[in-house]
């Protein structure tokens, strides 16, 4: 038994929650996989998995072996990564979760930049403004907008985004146009942002002279991803709230008109997150430094 490759096999079964994804993230069959667990298990003389034909379970034992363990091939693979990381190319999949808007605004025209540098790493990207595991999706990183909530991941802030409130001038010409935050909720017609995950709406927010305004009013209509919000704004339907990096061409041919400018709130974070109980390999850390070098201008729209 290859007892290093068994180990990594059984930690990649526990970190993507079946056999089937952990043997696809390894590039082996999912019998060769099962074997490899199957003796790693004889080897130690305990059970490490409980299997069922709908899902596999970690017992408290392959639990207790998982987290030392995966300390070890961490430490092992910084050892490997330290002395090749100068010498060697980087290359292979690298599995990108990110949003609509973000994907077709910000990312996608900056990628001819990052593969020309990189030539060797292959990109798969996942585009939703729906989260994902990133575990049991078994995905590298994912690029998202706003506050964190998992302290079980690691968040390298990237940038920072402009929201702008808007509306088409016919929308405004039957409507008027509000001078003041509160005006939204006399008789205008809002188009929310819902989250993918809630359901729920977010508020319009404004600030201005340090005072923050949420503005929380039944919505005419409510989207839960961000390009068919930004075409549901240009449709007519209402007022929206979005991205300024998302927004450029619509203002500037005069499609979307921005209101309540000076009540413009606080710039938005967005991070590149990922797990900390995987190990960074090569190409995700080129990935993650281009990100810090490239995405802020472009998110930010200057």
């Amino acid at each position: 038994m290859d007892q290093l490759m068994a180990i990594r096999a059984f930690a990649r079964v526990v970190e993507a929650g079946n056999f089937t994804r952990a043997a696809d993230s390894l590039e082996m069959p999912n019998a060769t996989l099962s074997k490899l667990v199957q003796e790693l298990e004889a080897h130690l003389g305990v059970r490490l998995l409980q299997r069922t034909t709908r899902r596999v379970t970690v017992t408290p034992e392959g639990r207790d072996y998982y987290e030392r363990t995966a300390r070890l091939l961490r430490d092992l693979e910084d050892i490997d990564t330290s002395f090749n990381a100068v010498r060697s190319t980087p290359r292979g999949l690298l599995r990108v979760d990110v949003g609509g808007s973000t994907a077709r605004d910000v990312l996608i025209p900056a990628l001819p930049d990052f593969l020309a540098r990189y030539p060797d790493i292959r990109l798969d990207l996942g585009v939703s403004d729906r989260a994902v595991d990133l575990i049991s999706d078994n995905v590298d990183c994912v690029i998202r907008g706003g506050p964190l909530d998992n302290s079980s991941l690691i968040a390298r802030r990237i940038g920072s985004a402009t929201l702008v409130t808007c509306a088409t001038p016919d929308y405004l010409k039957a409507f008027g146009t509000p001078a003041y935050p509160q005006e939204l909720k006399n008789g205008h017609r809002l188009v929310s942002y819902l989250s993918p995950q809630t359901g729920r709406a977010f508020p319009f927010r404004f600030e201005r002279n340090g005072e923050t305004t949420d503005i929380k009013v039944e919505h005419r209509i409510g989207v839960n991803e961000s390009n068919a919000h930004l075409a549901a704004g240009l449709a007519g339907l209402g007022i929206i709230q979005t991205f300024s990096y998302a927004l450029g061409p619509s203002l500037k041919s005069g499609a979307l008109v921005e209101i309540l400018s000076a009540w413009r709130p606080a710039p938005y974070p967005f991070h590149v997150v990922y797990p900390q109980n995987r190990h960074v390999t090569h190409r995700l850390r080129v990935f993650i430094d281009w990100l810090l070098a490239s995405f802020p201008q472009r998110v930010s729209g200057e």
